[in-house]
């Protein structure tokens, strides 16, 4: 693994020199943030803390995690990224890991910028940083778990407008599971319930942005996260042979 900190460095600055990424960001605040404060009544509440603002998340990443994830590996069709490759005993491993690990870190800065309203909940002085310390981990493990799903599918396209849009129908999908829940309250057995609310990441994602961070569902996002990765990892081998 000694070269992944140059794949990481690579991919930071492939994302930093790219305008799509400050505008995926720039969106993302913006409608995080007029949303939360337009939509739910966040300053008569009793009790501060950011979960109007949270729970967006889910559904806005729906749209800043598909967009990052394009980026990962668009790089392949530039001469300059296959020289350097090509010079360098570099494993799919490192190349897997570097990458997600940078888009990783864009939608930390994106989550970090999001900071103000945290400074503004304290300042009236009735803030839970507790609950909001677990809303911005929750948020980032949510991250992770997209954004692995969605180099996955790099992996798969080159094109970027099909990585996107199979990249927001699996994220749909996965997100959808609430709906198909609802519908089949009354109508299935107990266990087939139970095991998709189990594999739902809307609902372990509420019950984190309550403030509820359990290792249970901490373990969930690490698992999915890691699960995709070996994916990416084993179709980069497999395409290199």
């Amino acid at each position: 693994m000694r070269l992944l900190p140059v794949i990481f460095k690579y991919q930071l600055i492939s994302y930093a020199s790219t305008p799509a990424t400050y505008l995926s960001v720039a969106l993302f605040l913006l409608m995080s943030m007029t949303l939360g404060l337009y939509t739910n009544r966040w300053l008569e509440q009793d009790t501060l803390d950011l979960q109007v603002f949270f729970q967006l998340h889910p559904w806005l990443y729906l749209l800043l995690m598909p967009a990052l994830a394009t980026q990962l590996w668009s790089e392949e069709s530039n001469t300059g990224f296959l020289d350097m490759i090509n010079t360098l005993p570099v494993t799919a491993t490192e190349l897997a890991i570097g990458k997600f690990l940078a888009a990783w870190a864009v939608a930390a800065v994106a989550l970090v910028l999001t900071f103000p309203l945290v400074i503004a909940t304290n300042y009236m002085g009735i803030a839970d940083n507790g609950v909001i310390a677990s809303q911005f981990i929750a948020s980032w493990l949510l991250a992770a778990s997209y954004l692995s799903a969605g180099g996955f599918i790099c992996t798969l396209a080159r094109q970027r407008v099909i990585v996107f849009t199979l990249t927001l129908c699996l994220l749909l999908a996965a997100s959808g599971l609430s709906s198909v829940i609802d519908a089949l309250e009354h109508q299935a057995p107990i266990w087939i319930i139970d095991s998709l609310i189990a594999l739902n990441p809307i609902s372990r994602f509420s019950s984190i942005d309550n403030g509820k961070l359990t290792l249970h569902d901490t373990a969930y996002y690490i698992s999915m996260t890691l699960a995709f990765l070996a994916a990416t990892i084993v179709t980069l081998n497999h395409k290199n042979r």
